[in-house]
């Protein structure tokens, strides 16, 4: 699946939210109001939209995770919030 197809999939969620959905790669996560649960939602869709499971071990979520906070952190020492 493309990124263009899973940034399409957030827009949906958002605007199901009634949050504006004119989002970009770019966009910062907490301004969207892209949430922790908005994921679920998220993996979830792109499961149906590709007719198969996220086949992903422990390992996967957790560098996933690191590079999330890693990202975020670097961001904040940039100046950057």
């Amino acid at each position: 699946m493309d990124r263009a197809t899973v940034l399409d999939l957030m827009r949906q969620i958002l605007q199901k939210q009634g949050k504006p959905a004119d989002i970009t790669e770019e966009a910062l996560l907490q301004e969207i109001g892209f949430r922790s649960l908005d994921f679920s939602e998220l993996a979830l869709r792109i499961e149906t939209a590709s007719g198969r499971q996220l086949d992903r071990t422990v390992r996967d979520v957790l560098d996933f995770m690191e590079r999330a906070y890693l990202g975020k952190d670097r961001r904040n020492e940039s100046g950057q919030s």
